[in-house]
């Protein structure tokens, strides 16, 4: 060991800091934790032995500013420097200053990074080193036999700047509308187009070399369910792949690696067409979100390695040999339904079983914040099949408890379940055909407002005989009514305390509501919020809000009125638009980014524009106004 660690920055936030932090305890390390002002009481600070404030909340003034980490290193007295992944992992610039200050970067050498940073230079370099790459195409010219096309913001990922063209009219529009978002997000509005590969698989290999020459391919992981370009089911090895291709894809993530002298771990990823041919999408210079699937599987903490390698610990000759199969799963606080829309607010209640491994930032009783990812959680289930860890993880996700925030959790069980998945039929494709059967046909909700509406009338523990039964002690020819808003629609609920059409009711508490419906026993577990009953059962999940008996006239909007669907800023306006413009159905007319996202705020009718309230770079609350539109009248 040629340079002892004594002292770790983590120069992120959320669950990667969690992560880092709990294999750095493990390694006898101080840990140092930065914050900006929402994640003062963040559960990453609260996670490690000190922590310095980054004043601020936006991350162009905080998370991404490399002068302030450096001397919040220093401040603290760390020693070394953990990016994470996301902010500034993958910026050589960075990378250079973490090391010119003295400090040990825990990554790969800024010449890598360099090298990697650009897809476009990154492809020169690969076919060089003869990896196989789909061939950039001149968006200036551009045929109709080039299509489908595929927009890529030249630095930077996670979906951000990425647009499908599949006609040439669009082209301009798209690369435009790709630029704008690639120069917010990355500070690069260089885009490039490549041909877009229909029903492709992601697929990639998880690579870790020392400086000693030796580099680990630790096999494939398959990423091909995706929303937005961004990945929300991961498992590895990637199934269904021969063994000639996968020791293809090995060999070539290694010639990547070496291309670029690589230390550290990082991730070459390749999309495969319906041929089963691979192609070369990106080197990923970081730890990826996805790798706890791979340590599941070869039995490693890939953090402990790679603060071994920083320290100048020459790895063995060849990994551990891969045992089982390993599944993740993101939890995101977003609606599926609603165009992936993020949520926020009090995450009341997060609680997992704890057969499965859950990675998160968040304890029961934070807040979601608008300013970062929408991400809660990554759930990992690992087993000795494919099949039995699909399942096991499915099972944890349904019986999780997630009071607050709308999530994909729904989703997430369905997908799992759903028969493309179980068999293997996996491709990039799948949210596109199936979101619509996938969102659709929640739960029925009548059985989970009866128990709400029982717990709600249930006395509370101790309290006195003559209250026992509260509200619903009455005569049969009067049952007791109670009406609850679930997921937008309004349901009805009349209860007694012998009869209800095929229930019986066998025991009734605040928190836990026993029936037997039509002789089956089933327990619903209430937990009550603010004006919100959160309901639990094996049946399904349901947070409830009780109709008030008499709705207040002020909460009417006028007629035409777009309103904030989230907090966020304002990053674009439609070209000309001012009150007077005339509008048409589902045309664009305002851009709102929160949570990493970018979301279009859509004209609700054709007609005209009376009013428009927003303007760009405009920080607006949930349900702000934005703007009026007036419907033409027909003729």
């Amino acid at each position: 060991m040629t340079n002892p660690i004594t002292s770790l920055l983590v120069a992120n936030r959320g669950e990667i800091a969690v992560r880092i932090f709990r294999t750095a305890r493990a390694l006898g390390l101080a840990t140092v934790a930065v914050h900006s002002d929402p994640d003062a009481d963040a559960l990453h600070v609260r996670s490690a032995d000190t922590a310095v404030r980054l004043p601020g909340a936006a991350p162009a003034d905080t998370y991404l500013r490399a002068d302030l980490l450096i001397e919040a290193a220093r401040a603290a007295g760390a020693d070394a420097v953990h990016p994470g992944y996301g902010f500034l992992s993958e910026n050589a610039d960075f990378a250079r200053r973490v090391e010119a200050a003295g400090l040990a970067w825990i990554g790969p050498p800024p010449g890598a990074i360099e090298a990697m940073a650009s897809k476009t230079r990154a492809k020169d370099l690969m076919r060089a080193a003869g990896v196989p790459l789909l061939e950039p195409v001149d968006p200036a010219t551009a045929t109709a036999a080039d299509l489908p096309l595929l927009l890529k913001a030249a630095a930077g990922g996670g979906g951000r700047g990425m647009r499908v063209v599949r006609d040439l009219d669009s082209l301009k529009e798209s690369l435009d509308a790709a630029a704008a978002e690639a120069l917010s997000a990355f500070g690069d509005g260089e885009v490039f187009a490549e041909p877009y590969v229909e029903r492709g698989r992601h697929v990639e290999v998880q690579v870790l070399a020392d400086a000693h020459g030796t580099v680990w391919a630790l096999g494939t992981r398959d990423c091909s369910l995706q929303r937005r370009h961004q990945k929300v089911i991961e498992e590895a090895p990637a199934p269904a792949l021969p063994d000639d291709l996968r020791t293809r894809l090995h060999e070539a993530a290694v010639a990547a690696a070496r291309a670029v002298s690589y230390r550290g771990a990082g991730t070459v990823e390749f999309l495969l067409g319906a041929d089963g041919r691979p192609w070369f999408l990106e080197m990923n210079t970081r730890l990826q979100v996805e790798h706890p699937v791979t340590e599941a599987v070869f039995g490693l903490d890939l953090v402990a390695l790679q603060l071994r390698i920083a320290e100048g610990e020459p790895l063995p000759p060849t990994p551990p040999e891969p045992s089982g199969h390993a599944v993740e799963a993101r939890l995101y606080a977003e609606d599926p339904a609603l165009d992936w829309r993020p949520q926020t607010g009090v995450l009341h209640t997060l609680s997992l079983p704890e057969h499965v491994r859950v990675d998160t930032g968040f304890t029961s009783g934070d807040s979601v914040s608008v300013h970062y990812d929408a991400m809660l959680a990554k759930v990992i289930a690992h087993a000795p099949t494919r099949a039995e860890a699909v399942r096991v993880l499915a099972d944890a996700l349904a019986r999780a408890r997630i009071h607050g925030p709308a999530t994909n959790r729904e989703l997430l069980v369905r997908s799992l379940r759903h028969p493309e998945f179980t068999a293997a039929r996996l491709d990039t494709g799948f949210y596109d055909r199936h979101l619509d059967t996938l969102t659709d046909g929640a739960p029925d909700p009548a059985l989970a407002c009866l128990a709400a509406a029982l717990a709600e009338a249930a006395p509370a523990p101790g309290a006195p005989l003559a209250g026992r039964l509260g509200g619903w002690r009455n005569l049969r020819s009067q049952p007791q009514t109670r009406r609850y808003t679930v997921a937008g629609t309004e349901h009805e609920v009349q209860y007694q305390p012998v009869e209800h059409p095929g229930v019986r009711v066998l025991a009734a508490t605040p928190t836990l509501v026993t029936l037997e419906v039509d002789g089956v026993r089933r327990m619903f577990h209430v937990k009550q919020k603010s004006n919100t009953l959160y309901v639990d059962s094996t049946l399904g999940s349901h947070a409830l809000t009780p109709v008030p008996r008499f709705p207040d006239p002020q909460d009417r909007t006028e007629p035409g009125s777009l309103l904030a669907p989230m907090p966020g800023t304002v990053v674009r306006v439609a070209e000309g638009l001012a009150p007077g413009s005339a509008v048409t159905a589902g045309q664009p007319l305002l851009w709102l980014e929160a949570m990493k996202m970018e979301h279009r705020i859509l004209a609700p009718a054709s007609g005209t524009l009376t009013a428009l309230h927003a303007a760009t770079g405009r920080q607006v609350e949930f349900g702000a106004l934005l703007a009026v539109v007036q419907e033409e009248t027909p003729s």
